[in-house]
């Protein structure tokens, strides 16, 4: 077995933005107060009134807001916006943005965003917002920068289902879950998402911020030519509402609901318009691998929900041929093995700290017996820096595919090995294991 990898060169990490939130003394009172600061982003919120409460816990563990939220101010030109409580900068907030008639977004889809009157804003100028629009976020008061997206939005609807209300513990793990449903890296919703209407004058920007930006903006994009949609407050309750109610969006649409599949696809075509329009090369090398992502995304979907799948949105998506037996519950083993051939036709771009795997699916069994592509139901991956440790793995539930692209992967050399998964609920044993230096 071999497998191809193209691509790689010298990598490295991105860095994060610094916290922003700190003690300080309230006047001359000596009274503590915390400082909340982040900024609106779908796209960008001008006007915007942001307010948030301390989240406290009563003597049976279930988390309620603060009485004594802070006073409300209004998001500046860029969504940004800063605001102060009361107390030790320790504990969790909830942040919320409401709107008024001062209230305006930037248009940041491709081309224009259309209008209930029939009317279309261009991309980069503002719109108007209703009066539900609303958003919400939660972070840690010792050491998080608080944005406001619909993304962190639907990470609160799914922490308020835990019993215990909206603990840390709930906040964290929900925001975790809905990075894995958009196929983000672990800790993108704490990322700043970039306003993808000035792309140009940003001298760095990293294909995880841009995902970010591009999945909230794909909330905006759906009300396009979609006549059952008219705004985007529209949308974003229906897909709060899925939320609310089952903890889940639904995959298969019925008709009167989004899907996630709606929103990823959106995605997708926005990364690919976004390349068009930016001159920068390095941010159209970036838009490219957001495209790649989506698209990789589309086709795995249906196994977001999948119990089994605890890390389905790592941003290292990567994948090795297979050559393994795994007896299954009905006593039958499954063979995996298939070859691997370069995929760098595929058109894409590929980053230097990135890899381009590719294989064939597996045509027969361990015993000889032929094994149909309906026989198979995915694949799984493992991979990490150690070939005796890796711990990380993506569930593909989708046997045409054929391959993945791995990037923002550091330097140094990363491992790879990966299992078949039949229908019956066979699995094989891992694959020999193959590695590349980046």
């Amino acid at each position: 077995m071999v497998v191809l990898l193209a691509g790689c060169g010298s990598g490295g990490s991105d860095s994060d933005s610094e916290a922003a939130v700190q003690s300080q003394e309230n006047g001359n009172t000596g009274e503590p107060v915390v400082k909340v600061a982040g900024a609106a982003v779908k796209g960008i919120i001008q006007q915007g009134m942001v307010t948030a409460n301390r989240l406290i816990a009563d003597k049976d563990g279930t988390y309620s807001l603060d009485r004594l939220a802070a006073k409300t101010v209004r998001t500046a030109e860029d969504g940004s916006y800063e605001l102060q409580l009361r107390g030790k900068a320790d504990g969790w907030a909830l942040v919320e943005l409401s709107t008024d008639q001062q209230t305006r977004m930037v248009c940041d889809v491709l081309p224009g965003c259309d209008q209930a009157d029939g009317s279309t804003i261009a991309f980069g100028q503002t719109l108007s917002l209703d009066s539900e629009f609303s958003l919400r976020g939660a972070g840690d008061l010792i050491s998080e920068i608080v944005y406001l997206t619909p993304l962190t939005h639907l990470a609160v609807a799914l922490a308020e289902r835990n019993e215990q209300g909206l603990s840390p513990d709930a906040l964290a793990g929900a925001y975790t879950t809905v990075e894995n449903w958009f196929g983000l890296s672990v800790g993108a919703l704490h990322l700043a998402p970039p306003d993808l209407t000035r792309l140009d004058q940003l001298s760095d920007v990293t294909a995880d911020s841009l995902q970010v930006a591009i999945a909230n903006a794909a909330f905006l994009a759906l009300v396009n030519d979609n006549p059952q949609w008219t705004t985007i407050s529209q949308v974003l309750n229906n897909m709060t509402a899925q939320v609310a109610d089952t903890g889940q969006i639904q995959i298969i649409g019925d008709g009167d609901s989004l899907t996630l599949s709606d929103l990823v696809a959106a995605a997708a075509l926005q990364a690919s318009e976004l390349q068009i329009t930016v001159e920068s090369s390095t941010i159209s090398q970036q838009l490219a691998v957001v495209e790649h992502r989506n698209v990789q995304r589309f086709e795995t979907i249906a196994d977001v929900y999948d119990d089994s799948d605890t890390s389905l949105a790592d941003s290292g998506d990567t994948t090795s041929d297979t050559d393994g037996t795994s007896e299954g519950g009905d006593g039958t083993n499954t063979d995996t093995s298939g070859d691997t051939t370069d995929s760098g036709s595929t058109g894409t771009a590929i980053p230097a700290d990135a890899a381009l795997l590719s294989w064939t699916a597996p045509l027969t069994r361990e015993n000889g017996d032929s094994l149909s592509m309906g026989e198979i139901a995915g694949y799984e991956v493992v991979y990490g820096t150690s070939a005796d440790a890796m711990d990380q793995s993506l569930a593909i539930g989708d046997a045409s595919v054929d391959e993945l692209l791995v990037d923002q992967l550091s330097e140094g050399t990363w491992y790879f090995a990966m299992r078949t998964l039949d229908t019956d609920g066979n699995r094989s044993q891992l694959s020999e294991v193959v590695y590349k230096q980046i």
